[in-house]
């Protein structure tokens, strides 16, 4: 099991970099925009291609934030409960959240089809949208994955401790 989730956790991991390169990306992008309106002359389509950036960002930064438990979680009652009841209310929220994830990438999949047989373009630039759903769509699929592995590792610690 260990070696399962240090794989997936080395692929979120190079998701994790795609994210951080959309954040550099927009950050550059920003600044260079900001810095040629002060000379008249901004860069057209800053806010589009930023707005994708930032989906790309998000949702390729998940995985790994999730592999690292760094989520807020607000657990005071679930603390209280024996290691046993814990780690099943721990996998039965990954299994919820990981189903929840299939869904958002599947229904991503179909929207992204959609938006490709229409020919939708973004207003400024003319950009195909479909390939940053489909972008979405991917995160959201490793991320599904991160969750049924958590899901899984939580079960067999529940199984673990109260044998």
């Amino acid at each position: 099991m260990k070696r399962i989730e240090g794989w997936v956790g080395q692929i979120a991991s190079a998701f994790n970099s795609v994210a951080a390169v959309a954040v550099v990306g927009m950050m550059v992008l920003t600044c260079l925009d900001v810095l040629l309106r002060l000379l008249r002359n901004p860069i057209p389509g800053t806010y589009e291609i930023v707005c994708m950036l930032g989906a790309v960002f998000v949702s390729f930064s998940l995985a790994r934030t999730t592999v690292d438990q760094g989520h807020i979680a607000v657990d005071f009652l679930v603390q209280r409960l024996p290691h046993r009841f814990r780690n099943a209310v721990e996998a039965v929220n990954a299994g919820i959240c990981a189903l929840l994830f299939t869904v958002i990438c599947r229904q991503c999949v179909i929207y992204a089809l959609d938006l490709k047989a229409s020919g939708e373009v973004s207003m400024t630039l003319q950009m195909p949208l479909f390939p940053f759903v489909f972008g979405i769509a991917l995160g959201s699929a490793m991320l599904s994955v991160v969750l049924y592995i958590s899901c899984l590792s939580w079960s067999l610690k529940a199984l673990e401790s109260s044998g």
